[in-house]
């Protein structure tokens, strides 16, 4: 017999009984029932109940052992007693009753509990990962994940893409994000770059005459952490393809997304056929470009129905050309609680308050606003929304550019509160036609608002002879109940075309030579047209796992403050470190 284990925990069935076993693994819980010891000994694979009497040879032994220590045990399989089986485990209709037990790993008393699923400190959970990641829930979250790895890699291939890795240790690259550096030892005084994205490496790959590439690939931005983003880095299913139109991407990837989604939706509808949303219509619709549309809500703007009204506050207002008002319908929302709790929560989100109609029975509006501008405006609004009797709307009003995320926001409040989002569902939409650039209110300057390497609808002529701000780009995103989960574009390959895009955002020829020397160089040998796009692999599964925090999905994710409490990082660099670095340490006082 094997030293350990004949058996794994998850393994013995009824047909097993009367056999010898050999099982190894943790001491999940242990019971004392009069006199009889029940110990659930769990592994990787499962879970099996061990029974230890007075009468058995390791029942002495069996006394000393607690929760988490290591013991191998010998005993012979039996069926449970009536009634007592467990339908829920595999082997919940046999027990091991135990005739010898060797510790193999005391466990010191624990910090924190593997049985049950009690809430912890997170910072008590990151230093102890190692006894958190045996909690049932955690440890399927992370097997999880490498199984829905798995599905994409299978997808892929299916689709014709290519597996290649690309470097870790390269060139810095404006990505959006501030870069990890790391010095060279060689070279005094210079830096390598961690990828925020293998994007030039890969644009590269199709410059090689290679058609469809793809990879799981890490990726490192020095960005703060948030619930929905892990600091340090993340995964994500990068993908680009030659000869290919925006169309031809949506094809390739549509399927894998989707059969991924299935594959582990658990029974959750998925979206079938994916929506093509225009930036600009996301953003007026539901004010945001990463909208959730399990929310049947649409925001409308409502600007000609209180233009020149009683109402004064936006009726001066709509006297500047910029500012529009937009409304938010909340159907079974007309009652004057509902509308004061919402109006409410507008001023815990820092604003003077949320205007709101209410349309009694008969159709006749009621509230402030509906006052002030009168029954046919009121009406108006109401057949506009297409509202009835028992319902409201809510309003919101001045520049959209600076009043859109908190729309956006009131959207998912109404939404929520009045129970019309379906939550068991998976919704996935493309968000297509975002624009080239952004004013930079910071620097004054225009700037990229996405990705600079995309290709500008229009092309060379459109950056020549149209406002940049007016400029769409090939760029499109995924979204999912909410969350952006990937991200591309189809490739700007010509090099005149690229300097002339970098030029209107404040690079000259020769810095976009400097800094991207590579693909400026293979640009002028023959570039085939290409796109492509990236997923991001945590998100996707956090979405999957029905968890809203991807510590909960990341085997050994850093804290909030960007540190691994686990291993001590970022720590100190000893002056030897230093010295072959040619690096001195300038740290601010503290």
């Amino acid at each position: 017999m094997h030293r350990y284990r004949s058996h794994t925990c998850g393994a013995l069935r009824a047909s097993d009984v009367g056999a010898t076993a050999r099982l190894s693994g943790w001491c999940h819980r242990i019971r004392d029932h009069g006199g009889v010891l029940f110990i659930d000994l769990r592994d990787h694979y499962g879970l099996t109940q061990v029974v230890v009497d007075p009468d058995s040879p390791a029942f002495k032994l069996a006394e000393t052992v607690r929760a988490e220590w290591v013991i191998r045990v010998d005993g012979r399989v039996r069926n449970r007693p009536e009634g007592t089986t467990n339908a829920e485990l595999p082997t919940g209709e046999v027990e091991l009753y135990a005739t010898e037990i060797e510790v193999l790993g005391p466990s010191a008393e624990l910090p924190l509990p593997v049985f049950g699923d009690i809430d912890y400190p997170e910072e008590t959970r990151l230093r102890y990962r190692f006894l958190d990641l045996r909690r049932e829930k955690l440890h399927k979250n992370i097997m999880t994940r490498g199984a829905i790895i798995d599905a994409m890699r299978t997808r892929m291939k299916g689709q014709g893409f290519f597996e290649f890795q690309t470097p870790i240790l390269t060139a810095s690259s404006p990505e959006g994000a501030r870069d990890f550096l790391v010095p060279s030892r060689i070279h005094p005084g210079t830096f390598y770059a961690l990828p925020q994205a293998p994007q030039q490496y890969k644009q590269l790959i199709m410059m090689s005459g290679f058609d469809r590439y793809f990879q799981i690939a890490p990726c490192f931005r020095d960005e703060d952490p948030r619930a929905d983003r892990l600091p340090g880095e993340f995964y994500q299913l990068d993908l680009e393809m030659s000869f290919v139109e925006q169309d031809d991407v949506f094809a390739a990837v549509e399927p894998v997304i989707t059969g991924v989604f299935e594959q582990f939706a658990e029974g959750k509808p998925v979206t079938k056929s994916w929506p093509r949303i225009p930036y600009a219509v996301s953003m007026r619709k539901y004010g945001t470009d990463k909208p959730d549309l399990r929310n049947p809500l649409e925001m409308q703007e409502v600007s000609e129905h209180f233009r020149g009204s009683g109402f004064k506050v936006f009726a001066r207002m709509l006297e500047d050309p910029k500012n529009e008002v937009w409304a938010i319908p909340g159907p079974t929302g007309g009652s004057r609680a509902f509308c004061d709790r919402m109006n409410s929560w507008a001023q815990g989100e820092g604003q003077p308050g949320l205007g709101y109609i209410m349309w009694r029975e008969g159709g006749e509006g009621a509230g402030p606003l509906a006052n002030n501008i009168g029954p046919e405006r009121t009406a108006a609004i109401r057949d506009q929304l297409g509202l009835k009797d028992g319902d409201a709307a809510f309003f919101v009003a001045g520049n959209p550019e600076k009043f859109v995320k908190f729309a956006g926001a009131a959207r998912t409040k109404v939404g929520e509160e009045l129970k019309l989002v379906d939550f068991d569902r998976f919704e996935l939409a493309w968000i297509v036609d975002f624009p080239f650039y952004e004013w930079s209110e910071e620097e004054k300057k225009v700037d990229f608002s996405h990705n600079p390497f995309s290709m500008p609808q229009g092309g060379l002529e459109a950056l020549k002879n149209q406002d940049p701000l007016t400029i769409k780009a090939f760029q499109y995103d995924i979204a999912c109940n909410g969350y952006e989960i990937a991200s591309g574009g189809i490739r700007n390959h010509r090099p005149e075309a690229m300097v002339k895009a970098f030029e209107l955002a404040g690079y000259d020829e020769e810095t976009v030579k400097e800094r991207f020397g590579g693909m400026y160089r293979a640009f002028q040998y023959g570039a085939p047209p290409h796109g492509g796009m990236a997923a991001g692999v945590d998100r996707i599964v956090m979405l999957l796992c029905g968890v809203s925090n991807l510590r909960e999905i990341s085997i050994f994710p850093m804290n909030q403050q960007a540190q691994d409490i686990l291993m001590g990082a970022p720590s100190a660099a000893t002056p030897k470190q230093l010295r072959e670095l040619h690096i001195r340490v300038n740290a601010p006082e503290k």
